[in-house]
C-alpha cells in the first residue's frame, strides 16, 4: 500500500477533530475530539514506520514505540478530562463551555468600570429610595 492512503486519510481524521474542538460547545465532545486528533497522529506514525522500514535494513520501529506512549498519554488525560468534567457538571449542572466560562466571570464583574462591593451599595440605596 502505497503511502499517500494512510496520510490522507490522517489528514481527514486531524481535520475532523479540529473541527470538533473548534465547533462544539459540548466538554465530553471536545474530550472525543482530541483523541480523535491523537489517533491520527498514531495512524501517521504507524505509517510512516512502515515506509521507512523498508529501507532500512535493521529497523528500531520508533513510530511504533511512540505510538504506544501517545496511546498511553491519551487514555490517561481521557481519564483526568472525563474527571474534571464529571466533577464540573455535578458542580455546576452543564457541561457547555460557553456557560461555564460565563459563570466564570462572577456576578460582581461588569462592563461598566464600577467595583462589585460599591455597585452592591448603590443598588441598595437605589432599591431603599424607590420604597
Amino acid at each position: 500500500m502505497h503511502l499517500a492512503y494512510p496520510a490522507v486519510l490522517s489528514a481527514l481524521l486531524f481535520c475532523t477533530g479540529l473541527y470538533g474542538v473548534l465547533a462544539r460547545r459540548n466538554a465530553i465532545l471536545v474530550l472525543m475530539s482530541v483523541e480523535l486528533m491523537l489517533n491520527a497522529v498514531n495512524l501517521n506514525l504507524v505509517a510512516f514506520d512502515v515506509w521507512l522500514s523498508r529501507a532500512a535494513i535493521e529497523t528500531l520501529h520508533s513510530g511504533q514505540a511512540l505510538t504506544l506512549f501517545t496511546i498511553a498519554i491519551a487514555a490517561a488525560e481521557i481519564g483526568i478530562g472525563l474527571a474534571i468534567v464529571l466533577a464540573v457538571h455535578r458542580n455546576r449542572g452543564t457541561s457547555d463551555i460557553d456557560r461555564l466560562r460565563d459563570s466564570a466571570e462572577g456576578p460582581d464583574d461588569s462592563d461598566d468600570g464600577s467595583h462589585g462591593a460599591a455597585a452592591t451599595a448603590e443598588a441598595a440605596e437605589k432599591a431603599e429610595a424607590t420604597a
